[in-house]
């Protein structure tokens, strides 16, 4: 993707969700890391401005979707040809998600057409800023994740967060190279027990794919990790954001808990190809 290309979504994004009020995922860490030999991306242009934008992104045989159309060129079909054009692209796909701010009329409007598409799941944004960090005291350590660790990262988004085995090696093999991705290994007494990954950019820190094995949660590790990752990257001057599935209660209630606080929900829709 070109630097011009990578304005114009921005442009088109600032617009659409000035217009609608809301939040769009389109997930940048992944659209600057695309590879120039695979088809991921789909523009649509009218006298050389770019109107409408959908992107896909892989997690192994799972692929997900967003897009967006400038206000002024709505119901004229180009939403669906988007998506139509990027629905042809996929192979060995299992699982087609479409992504939907919550708050947006038009995204709504636009499913309640689609015959082959049903709800799946909802996934809360959160965000810490402007407060104290709690107390704490450091009974966690964190280290750089390392190649040697990567069947320990794919194992626990498998136990975690329900991936299939290929899926989570394939989305690990694509994240561990991602320059601008941090990637960290959550220890106790020496043993392995978690991971986070964390973003930056924008002045902002995000924390993704936060996850503790099962035999060692309610035993206060997860709460003091994020404490602790909340107090550096508040030390630099970053809001903290992360995000987590509707159904995940205690993983909620921890956030809450360290500080967070829910800012936008993003609804998932399983789509027949």
């Amino acid at each position: 993707m070109t630097d011009k290309q990578f304005n114009e979504i921005t442009v088109l994004q600032d617009t659409c969700e000035k217009f609608d009020e809301i939040t769009l995922k389109l997930n940048w860490e992944m659209l600057r890391n695309r590879k120039n030999d695979v088809n991921e991306d789909f523009f649509h242009y009218e006298e050389d401005q770019l109107v409408g934008f959908l992107a896909t992104y892989y997690f192994g045989e799972k692929v997900e979707i967003c897009g967006m159309v400038h206000p002024n060129f709505r119901r004229k079909g180009i939403f669906s040809s988007l998506l139509n054009e990027a629905l042809n692209s996929l192979s060995s796909v299992k699982t087609i998600l479409l992504n939907a701010p919550k708050a947006s009329a038009s995204a709504k409007e636009f499913i309640r057409h689609q015959k082959n598409c049903s709800y799946s799941f909802s996934e809360y944004q959160m965000v810490w800023k402007n407060q104290e960090v709690k107390e704490y005291t450091p009974i966690v350590k964190f280290k750089k994740a390392e190649l040697v660790d990567f069947a320990f990262i794919s194992n626990l988004d498998v136990v975690c967060f329900g991936f299939e085995n290929s899926d989570a090696q394939k989305y690990n093999q694509r994240i561990l190279n991602e320059p601008n991705r941090h990637i960290y290994i959550i220890e106790v007494n020496n043993e392995k027990i978690g991971k986070m990954s964390l973003l930056r950019e924008n002045n902002e820190s995000w924390i993704f794919g936060f996850a503790i094995l099962p035999e060692y949660q309610g035993k206060g590790y997860g709460k003091n990790a994020l404490l602790q990752i909340i107090q550096k990257e508040h030390e630099i001057g970053n809001e903290i954001h992360l995000e987590v599935a509707l159904e995940n209660s205690n993983a909620k209630k921890l956030y809450i808990d360290c500080g967070f606080r829910q800012y936008n929900t993003q609804d998932y829709y399983k789509m027949n190809k």
